[in-house]
C-alpha cells in the first residue's frame, strides 16, 4: 500500500488483516483528512452533530487516537480499509471494555461506494468478518455490538446476514432532522461462530 514505515497498534498480533483483496490496518496520519471529509458528508448516519474542521480532526487524533497505539488494552482501535491499494473506508473497534471483553463496531465507507448496494454489502460484510477475526481470535473479546438507525435498512440487512442478531431497540433515542429516531442494537458473541482466525 505505502512504502514508508507504518504505525501500528501494539495490541494487534497481525498489523494487517486480509480478506482476499481487502485489508485493514491502523489509520495513518495522512489518511485523517479523507476520513474527516467522509464523516462530514455522512453526518446523518453518525453520532456527529456538526461538521469537523481540519484543526478539530488533527486535535482529536492527537489527543484521543494516537496515544492508543502503544497501549496493550486501548479503548479504541481505528483501522483504514483498503481494496487492493485503494483507501475505501475506515472503522474498527470502539468503546472497548476489556473487563467485560466487549467492543462496538464502527464502520464508514467512502461516499463514492455508498450508493451501490451490492458493493456496500460486499465491503461491509467483509469488514465485519475482519472485525470478528480481530476481536475474537486476536484480542480475546467475547462480544461485539452495533448501534444503527432504522433509516438504514440495507445496512441492517448486511449486519443480520453477517450473523449479528437484533437485540433491541432504544426508542426515540436520537434526534435527526428535528425528529426522534430509534436506535437498533445488534450483537454477536465469539461462541456464535461464523468467523475464522485465518488470513
Amino acid at each position: 500500500m505505502q512504502s514508508q514505515t507504518l504505525v501500528a497498534y501494539a495490541c494487534m498480533t497481525r498489523p494487517v488483516l486480509r480478506a482476499g483483496a481487502l485489508s485493514v490496518r491502523a489509520v495513518q496520519k495522512a489518511e485523517i483528512e479523507a476520513i474527516r471529509q467522509w464523516r462530514n458528508a455522512q453526518m446523518e448516519v453518525l453520532r456527529q452533530a456538526e461538521p469537523i474542521s481540519p484543526e478539530q480532526q488533527e486535535a482529536y487524533f492527537a489527543s484521543h487516537i494516537w496515544p492508543q497505539y502503544a497501549k496493550t488494552q486501548p479503548d479504541t482501535i481505528l483501522l483504514s480499509y483498503f481494496d487492493g491499494g485503494t483507501f475505501i473506508g475506515y472503522g474498527g473497534l470502539v468503546h472497548i471494555a476489556w473487563p467485560h471483553r466487549r467492543a462496538e463496531i464502527s464502520f464508514l465507507l467512502d461516499p463514492v461506494h455508498t450508493k451501490d448496494d451490492a458493493a456496500y454489502a460486499r465491503y461491509f460484510s467483509d469488514f465485519l468478518r475482519l472485525m470478528k477475526r480481530l476481536a475474537f481470535a486476536d484480542l480475546g473479546l467475547n462480544r461485539l455490538f452495533t448501534e444503527t438507525y432504522p433509516t438504514r435498512p440495507h445496512h441492517i440487512a448486511v449486519l443480520e446476514s453477517a450473523g449479528l442478531r437484533r437485540e433491541g431497540v432504544m426508542r426515540a433515542h436520537v434526534i435527526i432532522g428535528g425528529q426522534p429516531v430509534d436506535s437498533i442494537l445488534h450483537g454477536c458473541l465469539s461462541s456464535d461462530g461464523g468467523w475464522s482466525d485465518e488470513d
